[in-house]
């Protein structure tokens, strides 16, 4: 409300004689009300001027002379309130403008009948009443929370000193209890805990619960160090930019965390009716995980899917490596290329002690992707919790904490999801692995990989563990002192010391190749179909201070398609040498002369070739080319090396330093196969090709015309090869 507003309001005084005015405290602590007489304050008065009013107009020559003579001889001046209509008014006055100005004032001064001093003055009075009513209030509340706080340090202390230890139950008092006691307690503790889990599950299964093997344990593994953040970051949903956790959230991420460890462990030892048997593995009864088990995430939301599957294997590898692979973002990212994409661990919640990875819980984000750029990667913000249940038995569990993010609307969640890792003889171990996730990839789902992704196959437990199965034959190989080879004719000489520098060299040909066919929220791809109607996705990365790969602009094509035969008969057909001209258009250009080849698997399908080609105009070129098959997918991935480099890398030489450009086919279930019917292949093929030596360099028409008609010249005469073997 305006001044102008507030002042019509009031009715105009007119005729009133002056009153006296209740004297100005200039807002200072003053305990009289502003509504009473204000007698006290007649030294204030003077010290404010000396100003005083009677029934009379007000006299400056009188009021100045009087006080020069003696400020307190004379006429006693006489006070007098102000009405209740003019009180009235400038409390409705002070609720709009407790600071009223100069000209607000004088305002209303003319319309109350009162000098603008009075005005002044009153306004002073009133701020002050109001502050030392405030402070009166401020006293009371903290005398009432001085009085509540001594009460609960009585409360506390009282209590503390009847403390007992959460853990062990004992008493916490220093002196009271040995070291060796108090450890006793502890571990009493630990296994009371331990058997009421265990009953819980047998509870519902109705019978005894099936128990790991106790086997004895060989050397350790070296201790852990906490790992370091990948390079990049995730890009639509922003995850690498959400750092830690809130700390009042901490200890509600770490209850999640241990329920999930439990949650593991009854999926991954229970069976009927929890788990059936489906065509592609042991799949989860939706119902019966809802009725039985419960966690933190709650209800599944509205228009998500489930892909839930379990898988045992035997791997060959100590289980204490699978563990610390596992909790090492980098390794684990590097160990499960092609599924993995970008991660990080963004904080440590808790560790284990003393090198030990028992109880450590890692906050991480991490793209699962599918190898084809037509399937959008899944980001995760979750936690991952590692947990020793025994001697030689470890628990490694992931679970979304998305929800505690405000403003994220994630499109992929895993509930507990993660395996169960014991040890055997020979440094063997046996893997219980478990995937569950909630996806929703409605509008985004490719029509021809709807039935790989619908049968859980894409990335499913099936292909955690297979995965898991080869990486170990390869590093298995690569560490061994004698590795088997064939050498035709005898043509060079490879050392072992050769050999392992060539198996290296071949793991990160095929991380460049998983690179290059598979989509991040890092990478654009855009699609070619305007040109010729096709699928053909293309994207450019600039390469500069690599030594692993050539410096300038690198264009990456990548096309899917399906043949109706199954994905072994398709990468039989594309590792034999013979049938390489029917769909090799970018090196050999004949039939290749092979220069040694090497197993690094069981199958001797698994096997690295170093090839040259009949053309003698690329003489100064070789072909590296790894193949490898195993049950959930099978690849072809090569690339030409010119011979200076190959020749070091053969002396032994560092292969990080050997610039490659991979290029190959990854092959894939359709996820149309049942009993009796084999099903199709979805067929990935993908090309890099240098297009500028300088990182700056434009992309060219000409450039992307010439390596879209080479991909799918090698994609169709692949497709027309198998209609005619299987007319």
């Amino acid at each position: 409300m305006t001044i102008s507003q507030l002042l019509r309001r009031s009715p105009r005084i007119a005729n009133m004689s002056l009153p006296n005015y209740m004297e100005p405290v200039d807002d200072v602590n003053n305990n009289n009300n502003g509504d009473t007489d204000n007698n006290e304050n007649e030294n204030n008065n003077n010290v404010n001027g000396g100003a005083s009013f009677g029934d009379e107009e007000f006299d400056s020559e009188n009021q100045e002379d009087g006080n020069t003579q003696n400020p307190r001889a004379g006429k006693r001046k006489r006070y007098h309130r102000h009405t209740q209509q003019q009180i009235q008014e400038m409390e409705n006055f002070f609720k709009e403008c407790p600071h009223p100005d100069d000209n607000q004032r004088k305002e209303l001064s003319r319309h109350l009948g009162l000098d603008h001093l009075q005005i002044k003055f009153w306004f002073q009075n009133k701020r002050t009443q109001n502050k030392n009513h405030q402070e009166r209030h401020e006293n009371l509340q903290l005398r009432e929370e001085n009085t509540r706080l001594r009460a609960d340090n009585h409360h506390f202390r009282e209590a503390l000193a009847n403390a007992s230890c959460p853990n062990c139950g004992g008493r916490t008092a220093v002196g009271e209890m040995s070291f060796e006691e108090h450890h006793l307690h502890l571990e009493n503790a630990k296994l009371t805990e331990e058997i009421r889990q265990l009953s819980e599950v047998a509870k519902y299964t109705g019978k005894a619960v099936m128990r790991y093997p106790v086997l004895p344990t060989p050397n350790q593994a070296p201790p852990f160090e906490p790992p370091m953040t990948t390079n990049g970051s995730i890009g639509n949903l922003s995850l690498s930019n959400i750092g830690s956790v809130k700390e009042a959230d901490r200890p509600l991420v770490i209850e999640l965390a241990v329920g999930a460890m439990s949650e593991l462990i009854a999926l991954a030892q229970m069976n009927e009716p929890l788990w059936k048997g489906g065509v592609h593995g042991t799949i989860l009864d939706l119902n019966e995980y809802t009725r039985n088990l419960q966690n933190g995430l709650g209800p599944k939301p509205v228009g998500f899917r489930t892909e839930a599957s379990r898988e045992n294997a035997i791997v060959f590898m100590h289980h204490m490596d699978i563990v610390h692979r596992l909790m090492d973002v980098n390794v684990w990212s590097t160990m499960f290329a092609g599924m993995v994409g970008r991660a990080m661990t963004h904080d440590t919640l808790l560790t284990g002690g003393q090198g030990n990875l028992d109880g450590t819980i890692h906050l991480m984000t991490a793209e699962f992707q599918v190898l084809s750029p037509l399937v959008s990667s899944r980001e995760c913000y979750f936690v991952r919790y590692c947990k020793q249940h025994g001697e030689g038995l470890w628990g490694v569990v992931d679970i979304s904490i998305d929800h505690l993010i405000p403003n994220l609307e994630p499109k992929c969640r895993r509930r507990p999801s993660g395996c169960l890792i014991q040890d055997m003889p020979n440094r063997l171990s046996r893997v219980t692995w478990v995937e569950h996730v909630e996806v929703d990839d409605r509008g985004e789902l490719h029509a021809m990989f709807k039935n790989l992704l619908n049968s859980g196959q894409a990335l499913g437990a099936n292909r955690w563990v297979s995965t898991l199965d080869r990486q170990c034959e390869r590093l298995a190989i690569m560490m061994a002192s004698n590795i088997p080879s064939i050498e035709p004719g005898g043509q060079i000489t490879v050392t072992n010391n050769a050999k392992q520098s060539l198996l290296k060299l071949v793991e990160r040909m095929s991380r460049g190749f998983f690179d290059g066919v598979t989509t991040s929220t890092a990478d654009i791809w855009w699609n070619l179909a305007d040109y010729t109607g096709d699928s053909v996705s293309v994207m450019t990365r600039k390469s500069l201070n690599d030594p692993g790969r050539p410096e300038g602009l690198i264009l990456c094509a990548a096309h899917s398609f399906w043949v109706p035969v199954p994905p072994i008969t398709v990468f039989d057909y594309l590792r034999d040498e013979k049938n390489r001209t029917n769909w090799d258009v970018l090196f050999l250009g004949g039939n290749p002369q092979k220069l040694t080849h090497i197993f690094n698997g069981r199958d001797d399908r698994n096997c690295v070739s170093l090839l040259r080609s009949p053309n003698t105009s690329q003489s100064e070129m070789m072909m590296i080319e790894e193949s490898s098959t195993e049950p959930a997918a099978s690849f072809l991935v090569y690339a030409p090396v010119d011979v200076p480099s190959m020749e070091k890398v053969l002396n032994g030489g560092d292969p990080k330093c050997v610039p490659l450009l991979p290029s190959g086919f990854a092959i894939l279930p359709d996820g149309t196969a049942q009993p009796g019917k084999a099903g199709g292949s979805l067929v990935n093929v993908s090309f890099q090709m240098l297009v500028d030596s300088s990182p700056s360099g434009m992309l060219t028409f000409s450039s992307v015309s010439t390596i879209e008609s080479l991909i799918l010249a090698a994609a169709n005469k692949i497709k027309a090869y198998f209609p005619q073997q299987t007319a």
